[in-house]
């Protein structure tokens, strides 16, 4: 992701070839869609490292060499004759693209992103929207105070001002894995409260997590519970947050564990690497 606005820049100044993930069988170091754009002086991106890549480099640059040569799709065996012992299969498709072909290009490459809604400017909050700005994620921001946000944020980050705070659960986008880490427990109860309303009526937010530990957890099931929630309701909540085994409390910590249980929920099917 981080590389689709260097090679718009670079493909401006010269042609490349655009080296994707066809296919792949068994293990292998990356999946269908992976890509790098090989320039006669650079590289952009990768489709796995080690001698699958630097054979698709030389490839590439002798495609590039080829005016007028047509895309062509190549077979790698990632096995002892490359060097690899991944034991899988690739197909990576080659093509030559030039500046007419940006916009094209950009629309191919656009990675899909899955709605986050991270409730809580704070400082757990900041070391998050760090770590998802380089991750397929497209987060929306949200907090009641004013001037509390940073004056720039990665791309892929919204930021909504909301008081109250909760009211803007209606309008997260529909799948949105949310997560509640605002500067009062009064926000965070209300937030979850009205996540789990949202969830009753619509079912469609498959992730809601809150920032804290087992007691504040057993304090607000006891306050839901008089509001209504029952045991399936609160079942779908998530707290603590971030994957279990890691017990630093710094918050650049806590948001690589946050980031890591985001992925084990946006892709929970386990693939074979490489």
């Amino acid at each position: 992701m981080k590389w689709l606005p260097q090679l718009l820049v670079q493909l401006a100044e010269a042609d490349a070839v655009l080296v994707r993930v066809h296919s792949s069988r068994g293990s292998v170091p990356r999946e269908a869609g992976a890509w790098m754009a090989v320039f006669a002086d650079a590289v952009l991106g990768t489709v796995g490292g080690g001698r699958l890549e630097l054979d698709a480099i030389a490839t590439a640059r002798n495609h590039l060499l080829q005016l007028g040569a047509a895309p062509f799709t190549q077979r790698y065996a990632l096995g002892p004759s490359l060097g690899q012992c991944c034991g899988g299969e690739v197909h990576l498709q080659f093509e030559r693209i030039t500046a007419q072909d940006s916009t094209a290009v950009l629309q191919r490459l656009q990675p899909s992103r899955t709605p986050v809604a991270l409730f809580g400017g704070g400082h757990v909050g900041q070391a998050l929207v760090d770590v998802l700005g380089n991750l397929p994620f497209a987060v929306e921001w949200i907090d009641s105070r004013d001037g509390i946000f940073p004056a720039v944020v990665p791309g892929n980050v919204h930021c909504e001002h909301s008081d109250p705070v909760q009211a803007a659960v209606a309008g997260l986008a529909p799948q949105s894995r949310v997560l509640i880490m605002s500067f009062s427990h009064a926000e965070d109860l209300d937030i979850v409260a009205a996540c789990l309303a949202r969830q009753r009526a619509r079912s469609d937010l498959p992730y809601i997590g809150l920032i804290g530990s087992q007691t504040k957890w057993a304090t607000f099931r006891h306050r839901l519970e008089t509001r209504g929630f029952g045991a399936d309701a609160l079942a779908h909540i998530t707290c603590p947050i971030g994957v279990p085994g890691i017990h630093d409390k710094r918050p650049e910590v806590i948001a690589v564990a946050v980031a890591a249980q985001l992925l084990q929920v946006q892709d929970p099917e386990p693939k074979a690497a490489a």
